[in-house]
Formats: C-alpha cells, structure tokens, sequence
C-alpha cells in the first residue's frame, strides 16, 4: 500500500492561515499546489511554495486543469467566503480527494463542511483564542488542547511537589494528571519517571482531562 502521509499537498486559499500552510508544508519538504483567485497573491508567494496557480476553485474544469484529481490530501483554508469554502469542499469530495482538510470560522460552517464531505475540520482562530486565554490568564507557559476533553500544559511546578519523587506524590490520584516530561534549566525536555524529582527552575508538561490540568496548573 502507498504512503501517503509526505505525499504533495493541495491548499487552496491564501489567506493568513492558508499561506503560513503552505510556507509551512513547503519548508518541511512537502510538495504543495497552492491555489488562490488574487493574482497579486499568487505573485508575492511565487517561487516560495512549489507550485502556485491563480485559479478559481469554484471551477471544477479549473481544478482538472491543475491536477488536482491526482493529489491524495488537499485543504480548504478559504475563510470569510463561506459560500467559496463549501462550494470548493464540495467540489473536491465530487473530485474524490481521499484526505480533506477544511477552515471554518463558526460552528455552523463546520457542520455544512463534515456534511458535505470534509474529512477534517478545523478552527484556527477559535483554537488559537483558547489557548491565548489559557495563558493570559493563569499560570501556563503554553497549552494544547489534544482533544475534545483532554489537554497538553507546559507549566511550572507548584512548590509542594519540588523535591518530591514523582512516584511518591500520587498526583494522577489527587489531581488526575500525569507529568510526562521535565526540562531542567539549561537542558532539553526528558521523559519523567518514578524517581524524577522536580526543582524550582524546572519546566513540566502535564497532561490531563481539560479541567484537571487547568486546575493543577493554578496550584502555587
């Protein structure tokens, strides 16, 4: 069976998020067909990205003319044009495309795009306002919410855990979380083990239901 998990890459709208993509994709080694109806656009990406093509992906004859039927995965990353973002989803569920990424600005948006065929759906803005809340307003360092209920923290350790084997501190009992690494001043990030104990200098990634790792992260 093929691998196609570093295969090319179709993006499709160039805005803030659809061009970080491709800039992304690019720099990684991916191969990337990015598409967007502004010409001046296209123009300042030109010979940044592997392939670009001021196109319409609302023309499904347009979408042939560029191959895109031969690529595996492809993103919809059209944001403030709802109607283009559905109509462009849908025309590349129509186009077969195995693995279809879409943006979506609402709630709404994001349901019309799973009906429709899309894949996977994301919420770059409401992703990224969550996690600047987490930080401004507590204690994080930084924070990834890896499901629908279950969060990454990077966080400082409270000061009744220093110097305490994590072994002996039945944190996942108290708090239901666990620490899986800890970064010493100076050094990178190494797994946590029983025996790890934590210093005041330390960094930790705690991992955890939403709610228990928000309320860990808040003990002094």
């Amino acid at each position: 069976m093929a691998d196609y998990t570093s295969g090319p890459v179709v993006v499709v709208g160039l805005g803030r998020f659809g061009s970080s993509l491709a800039l992304e994709l690019t720099r990684r080694g991916t191969e990337v067909l990015a598409i967007d109806n502004r010409p001046k656009i296209t123009q300042a990406l030109a010979g940044q990205i592997t392939q670009i093509a001021a196109a319409d992906a609302t023309d499904i004859e347009a979408l042939r003319q560029l191959g895109v039927p031969d690529f595996y995965r492809a993103v919809v990353a059209i944001g403030s044009d709802i109607e283009a973002s559905i109509l462009t989803t849908s025309l590349l569920v129509e186009l077969e495309i195995n693995d279809i990424w879409a943006k979506a600005i609402s709630i709404q948006h994001g349901r019309i795009l799973s009906r429709i065929g899309a894949h996977h759906v994301v919420f770059p803005e409401h992703d990224m306002g969550e996690r600047v809340a987490h930080l401004v307003s507590g204690r994080m360092l930084d924070y990834m919410q890896v499901d629908e209920d279950f969060a990454l923290a990077k966080t400082k350790p409270p000061k009744d855990y220093v110097g305490v084997p994590l072994g002996q501190s039945n944190l996942r009992r108290k708090f239901g979380v666990t620490i899986v690494a800890v970064k010493a001043p100076g050094e990178d990030f190494t797994y946590a083990t029983a025996e790890t104990e934590l210093t005041y200098g330390d960094v930790i990634l705690v991992s955890g239901r939403t709610e228990a790792v928000e309320r860990f992260a808040e003990l002094p």
